[in-house]
């Protein structure tokens, strides 16, 4: 009984998704929410402590539960606002990430195709922590912090 109630949530929660992609605003206009699944033991985050668990530094949340931290692949405004926020191009950060490979120290965050799969991966991994535009942000994760995205 309990799969099948876990079965039917999963379902609900990628309908709502799909749903709020639907009707999602050009994000030229919007914000940015950093969401983390709602296991996680913060609340709020500020850019220092976001860029260390972004540049591989920090791997853990303070209950000792591994950070599993994901990035948008395709180039996108909602893209390109976080990395600004963070105070870095995501070239940078890929060199970052590479050079934690190589030496290894960690690995590059887990790449997801859209914003949804985001939401979705974030929603049902302990840990998670990603960045999706605001206007598709579901009870089923907790908001970190807000980006306000600047017009062009």
């Amino acid at each position: 009984m309990n799969r099948c109630l876990y079965n039917v949530k999963k379902l609900m929660l990628c309908i709502l998704a799909l749903v709020g992609t639907a009707f999602a605003a050009p994000v030229s206009s919007d914000e940015v929410a950093v969401i983390a699944h709602p296991s996680v033991p913060v609340r709020q985050i500020d850019r220092a402590e976001l860029l260390d668990l972004y540049s591989g530094d920090v791997k853990e949340w303070h209950d000792g539960v591994p950070i599993v931290v994901l990035d948008l692949k395709p180039k996108s405004g909602v893209k390109d606002a976080f990395y600004k926020y963070l105070g870095k191009s995501s070239s940078r950060m890929k060199s970052i990430w590479m050079k934690n490979l190589l030496s290894g120290e960690g690995h590059p965050p887990e790449a997801q195709m859209s914003e949804t799969e985001i939401l979705r991966k974030v929603a049902s991994t302990p840990g998670a922590i990603g960045y999706v535009n605001r206007s598709l942000v579901t009870d089923a994760v907790v908001e970190l912090v807000i980006i306000p995205v600047e017009s062009k």
